[in-house]
């Protein structure tokens, strides 16, 4: 990886100054860059050894006994089948603006137009989750589930992809996203596979799901922000996190909302809002400038 050009902060000045300065500066900028990459590709070759050496999970079977199971309009699990369609608002909502690459005001929505094609996938993958996920819930058993698991797995490593294009390298991110939607769809597959096998593994694809978030968290962490409203990812992981919440006391909400929701399909919602804070976000933002009105987070720096 080379190292990143010194933006001219004050124009004329970078060409004043002595050549030794400028290539130490270089050095040491490529140095910095290098070891924070290297962590993050430790960290995901650890989760990924974790998944290897950890005893195979299984999928408990009791997990497709979900709270609400009433059926209305002759469809079975109602509400659970039909808060799917969450997804496919949020998902082609982020798709078709992407798809625009443009803001309200005509200006590019993305500095490098190699990053739009991370969000792309990802939004698609929550678009087609509304399908999987309506089509688990209808009559749920694992070998439905993998068409629920199978865009959720898409998206979270289309997401690394993006992350990584915007913070790391739009061409970078560009190069990692086809093997990693493949990464994460094999995940799902193997799975499925191991169970038919007799000795069911689970683990690849919470690897896929714990690993991306831990990327995705070290990503923004290490590396500068090319855009404003970073904070918004915060509250799509929070939303997120909530939706997990949600999930995993889906009849103690059941129960407590005296049978009008269920935590299952709250999760659903939630999840989809998260979505929506995700595009909220890319709408918002603007490249971060300096005074002179150049963006900090222009290609050529992150190349």
């Amino acid at each position: 990886m080379g190292a990143a050009p010194i933006p001219d902060l004050c124009p004329g000045a970078l060409a004043r100054m002595p050549t030794d300065i400028v290539q130490q500066a270089s050095k040491g900028d490529r140095f910095g860059r290098e070891a924070r990459v290297a962590a993050v590709c430790l960290a995901a070759i650890a989760v990924a050894l974790a998944a290897w050496l950890v005893p195979p999970i299984a999928q408990p079977e009791g997990y497709h006994a979900f709270a609400d199971q009433r059926s209305m309009l002759g469809i079975p699990n109602f509400l659970d089948v039909v808060s799917s369609l969450a997804f496919l608002i949020a998902g082609g909502s982020g798709l078709l603006w992407v798809a625009r690459g443009t803001r309200a005001d005509g200006s590019p929505a993305f500095l490098d137009s190699s990053e739009r094609w991370g969000w792309g996938v990802a939004f698609a993958a929550v678009a087609l989750t509304c399908v999987g996920s309506g089509y688990y819930h209808w009559a749920p058993d694992s070998p439905r589930l993998v068409w629920d698991r199978l865009p959720m797995a898409v998206g979270f490593m289309s997401m690394v992809a993006a992350i990584t294009s915007e913070r790391v390298n739009p061409k970078a991110g560009l190069r990692l996203l086809v093997p990693l939607v493949a990464l994460g769809a094999a995940s799902v597959w193997y799975w499925r596979w191991s169970a038919a096998a007799g000795a069911e593994n689970l683990n690849p694809y919470g690897a896929v799901q714990f690993g991306s978030t831990l990327v995705i968290v070290l990503l923004v962490t290490l590396f500068q922000a090319p855009y404003t409203r970073s904070a918004d990812l915060l509250g799509a992981a929070i939303l997120y996190a909530l939706a997990k919440v949600a999930e995993h006391f889906d009849g103690a909400i059941f129960s407590a909302s005296g049978g009008l929701l269920s935590g299952h399909t709250l999760k659903h919602l939630l999840a989809a809002a998260a979505v929506f804070w995700l595009l909220r976000m890319l709408i918002r933002r603007r490249p971060i400038s300096d005074a002179a009105g150049r963006s900090h987070a222009s290609p050529q720096l992150r190349q």
